[in-house]
């Protein structure tokens, strides 16, 4: 009797022990330093209005800076899967950054909320990718329907060397090919580049009725101010990659009329009530401006916010398949978020299915132009 009493005792004080597997890990990496700040520093503050708990279970958000840099992103990633054994991983900023996270999850079979828009993948890594930004050819489409709306006839193009420039300007020209305008020119430039003075002398010697930049983050405003400075008088267009209060602040006077595709966040206050996402927007709006001031919203941030939403409505389901801090829950939590139906973000309404890791439709989309600092909806879907 007196072993068996002992041995119950054992067994109660060991599982005060062991730490509490009901927690959920999210691990996160994204660019807060570094040249794609302007991304990734309003991703780190939404971290801080994320609740404690989801379906009842406490969960631990662990937060890494991967400074911009691919290496450190994939050391970020290699740490979260392996010494803090996260449930899921969300990151990173970029594009480049989220391919170097892809290899991790995929290697550690963890799911991977992408912040970056990483448009193909082999299916074997595509199984564990899921991306919160809009799918490049859905911002193109909008793009290239303006275009053809206001008499567009040819294209320039300028835009990153590195695998957000190469794939958008892909989208782009099946897009405006498909409506009968062809890319003139195309010319690329570096994160880092303090000019592009060669690039844009190129484009407006070709006469392009219309030039489309290719880029985010405060870079975005160097090709453009550098286009309107020597003379170019077509329409400018912008990535959805490239809004932002700090492109508006760099560009100053030269990004007036500049036409930008991005989420409906950036026009928030300018959509009719009947806009499916305006009451999630408005609660992620006021809770960012409450805690980091009025104005200081964007909508990289509301990626990860959707992350968090896109979590939250499929925790429930892995949980009663399995315990947090197992492969079993990571691969119940990747087939529940596989399997999102209308999920309203800030984003878009999210239906994610076994052949579309994005999940938005072309309600995700809006075109905005510039007008005295500010954007104006042009047109939202």
């Amino acid at each position: 009797m007196k072993l068996n009493k002992l041995a119950v005792a054992v067994s109660v004080a060991s599982l005060f022990s062991m730490p509490a597997w009901a927690d959920i890990n999210v691990g996160i990496t994204v660019s807060a330093t570094g040249p794609a700040s302007a991304l990734g520093a309003p991703q780190k503050n939404t971290v801080a209005l994320l609740p404690a708990t989801i379906a009842g279970e406490k969960v631990n958000w662990i937060v890494l800076d991967d400074a911009t840099d691919p290496t450190q992103a994939s050391k970020n990633a290699k740490k979260l899967a392996e010494e803090d054994k996260v449930d899921v991983i969300i990151g990173s900023s970029t594009v480049s950054n989220t391919i170097a996270v892809t290899e991790i999850a995929v290697e550690s079979k963890t799911p991977l909320l992408a912040l970056g828009p990483v448009a193909t993948l082999p299916a074997e890594k595509d199984h564990w990718v899921f991306r919160m930004p809009q799918h490049n050819a859905i911002m193109a489409g909008a793009i290239a329907e303006d275009m053809v709306a206001n008499g567009v006839k040819s294209i320039g193009v300028i835009g990153f060397a590195d695998p957000y420039g190469e794939s958008f300007m892909a989208e782009m020209k099946k897009a405006a090919e498909a409506k009968g305008i062809p890319l003139t020119v195309t010319e690329k430039f570096n994160r880092a580049d303090t000019s592009v003075m060669g690039q844009a002398m190129k484009l407006i010697a070709a006469k392009p009725d219309a030039v489309l930049i290719v880029s985010s983050g405060t870079p975005s405003a160097l090709p453009h101010s550098t286009l309107v400075e020597r003379g170019y008088k077509g329409r400018i267009y912008q990535t959805h990659g490239a809004i932002g209060r700090d492109v508006l602040r760099v560009g100053g006077k030269a990004l007036e009329g500049g036409i930008f595709v991005t989420g409906p966040i950036v026009v928030a206050d300018q959509l009719p009530d009947s806009n499916p996402m305006k009451s999630v927007i408005n609660s992620y709006v006021k809770s960012y401006e409450a805690k980091y001031g009025a104005g200081t919203v964007g909508p990289q941030g509301a990626h990860l916010w959707d992350a968090y939403l896109i979590l939250n409505n499929a925790v429930p389901t892995a949980k009663a398949k399995a315990k947090p801090g197992t492969p079993e829950f990571r691969a119940a939590l990747r087939d529940a978020i596989e399997g999102t139906k209308n999920v309203v973000g800030v984003h878009g309404v999210y239906n994610i299915s076994p052949t579309d890791h994005f999940g938005h439709d072309a309600r995700a989309r809006v075109l905005v132009k510039v007008e005295n600092g500010a954007y104006k909806l042009m047109r939202a879907e």
